[in-house]
């Protein structure tokens, strides 16, 4: 099977169980900005990091295909592509809560930075951030129906990436950046 098939080349794509859409289209913004992350997230494990971290990253992964595919469904009740929920939510705030321990008290703003590790995930948090206003942007069209789970998630994965970003920086060593306010 080839993996072109040419039928977007006038710059429209398929919903799964929809219509054709323009490849411009919030929907596709959406699950594509969701897909991007994803991709952060792979280049982030590539890099050393903590086992837990990586660990938790994998299973974000897997689950933010499924985040796409409901995204990427009109209906997606009705094609089980619903597949996000409270657990996935608890899950990424049981490893808040556990990484959270790990760090100092956050005291002031902190630079992304630090080591390569560190960076990407402070990277992929821009782009979980950029992703959920996109979900928010497509929620609020109308005849659109996006679950709250969707939005929770992103939401807690953005917090979760920040959080592991201090973690893995005390992981390897490299320390904090203080944000300096400039003098007037």
């Amino acid at each position: 099977m080839k993996i072109y098939t040419k039928t977007g080349d006038e710059g429209h794509t398929g919903l799964f169980g929809g219509p054709r859409v323009r490849k411009d289209d919030v929907r596709i913004e959406a699950y594509g900005t969701v897909d991007e992350l994803n991709a952060a997230l792979g280049l982030a494990r590539c890099q050393p990091l903590p086992p837990e971290i990586d660990q938790c990253l994998l299973r974000v992964q897997s689950e933010l295909f499924s985040v796409g595919a409901e995204l990427a469904t009109p209906d997606p009740q009705k094609h089980g592509t619903a597949l996000i929920g409270e657990r996935q939510v608890a899950a990424l705030e049981a490893a808040i809560d556990r990484l959270e321990e790990t760090v100092p008290p956050l005291r002031n703003f902190i630079l992304p930075g630090g080591s390569v590790g560190t960076s990407h995930l402070h990277v992929a948090r821009g782009i979980c951030r950029r992703a959920e206003r996109r979900v928010v942007t497509l929620a609020s069209k109308p005849g659109v129906s996006i679950s709250p789970q969707i939005i929770h998630y992103l939401n807690r994965l953005g917090d979760y990436l920040f959080v592991a970003a201090r973690s893995a920086s005390q992981h390897a060593g490299s320390g904090e950046i203080p944000w300096e306010k400039p003098a007037p």
